[in-house]
């Protein structure tokens, strides 16, 4: 079977189990977006710990894998000065649900870093 038709179907059958995986850019090939049409419940009430110097508390989150959302506990990550993270999210987007994974943000204003003109500018509009 050629790649092109294994693609194809690979496509045909993420888009029949309600998920479809898309690059979000070029630089980004290990990164996959994933949308499905089922909206994930609500989050868990999880207590974050006290503040820990030098790190950054990353909350729990719904996961979709194995067409079913599975809850990952939040965790710590090491703090990046200069930046402010942005923890995964699922947001809805023309009636399914798009899943963002946490990221660094240099300036703040919750645009990605990679799709930024202005990277720097914590005083966008």
């Amino acid at each position: 079977m050629s790649a092109n038709k294994m693609l194809f179907a690979v496509m045909i059958a993420a888009g029949a189990i309600g998920a479809v995986a898309t690059p979000l850019s070029s630089n980004a090939a290990t990164y996959r977006e994933v949308t499905v049409r089922r909206a994930p419940p609500p989050p868990r009430n999880e207590v974050a710990p006290a503040p820990r110097r030098g790190y950054v508390w990353s909350t729990g989150y719904w996961n979709w894998s194995n067409n079913k959302h599975h809850w990952v506990k939040g965790n710590w990550m090491r703090e990046r000065p200069g930046y402010a993270y942005r923890s995964n999210q699922w947001v809805e987007r023309d009636g399914r649900w798009a899943f963002e994974r946490g990221r660094w943000d240099r300036d703040g204003d919750g645009v990605p870093n990679n799709r930024d003109r202005k990277p720097d500018n914590p005083n966008r509009s």
